[in-house]
Formats: structure tokens, C-alpha cells, sequence
């Protein structure tokens, strides 16, 4: 999935500018801009609050829309745990999985 697409088809359909999109989710234009103009993959926190500013998740974002997500009770509980850390806790989290 490229994700700028992705991203592009959501300010589409509601009809956002990259401007509007960093006064929604409260993201600075230059964060916003580098993930068109220079093809920065946006991290995962990021991508996070910009699917909060769109009002879907995570899950709905990489869906393809054809079929909705079914997710298991395991995974359930970890979007549940994940949304409750701050910002360094998902960091540091993230830094272990990756290295397992």
C-alpha cells in the first residue's frame, strides 16, 4: 500500500487541503509537506494522530475497503493497551518489537 496515496484519497474525499489536514490534526504544514514533497513515510505516531484527525483507525486506514478488518480478541486488547501509552512509551515499545 503506498501510504501517501492513501493519505491523498483521504483529504479527497473530505475534500482537505495538506493545510487543512495539519489544522485538524494538529501536525506542522512542514511535517505534512515532507510526506508528499519528499516522500517521507510519516512514522507511526504520526500516522496515528492522522487517523485520529480523520476520525478512523489504524486497522481502517490499511484496509482496502473491501472487506472489513476482523481483529481477535489478542489483537483488540493491544490497540486498546496502545491507545492508553504517551508518545515515548509507543516509541519504546515500537524500539523492542523491532528488535525481537
Amino acid at each position: 500500500m503506498d501510504i501517501q496515496k492513501r493519505i491523498q484519497q483521504l483529504m479527497d474525499e473530505r475534500g482537505w487541503s495538506e493545510y487543512r489536514l495539519s489544522k485538524n490534526s494538529n501536525l506542522s504544514q512542514t511535517t505534512i509537506a515532507n510526506i508528499f514533497k519528499r516522500n517521507n513515510a510519516p512514522t507511526l505516531p504520526t500516522l496515528e494522530i492522522m487517523c485520529n484527525a480523520f476520525g478512523i483507525t489504524l486497522a481502517q486506514f490499511f484496509s482496502d475497503g473491501s472487506e472489513p478488518i476482523e481483529l481477535t480478541e489478542q489483537q483488540k486488547e493491544l490497540f486498546k493497551k496502545w491507545s492508553t501509552l504517551n508518545e515515548t512509551q509507543k516509541e519504546i515499545l515500537l524500539d523492542l518489537m523491532n528488535h525481537m
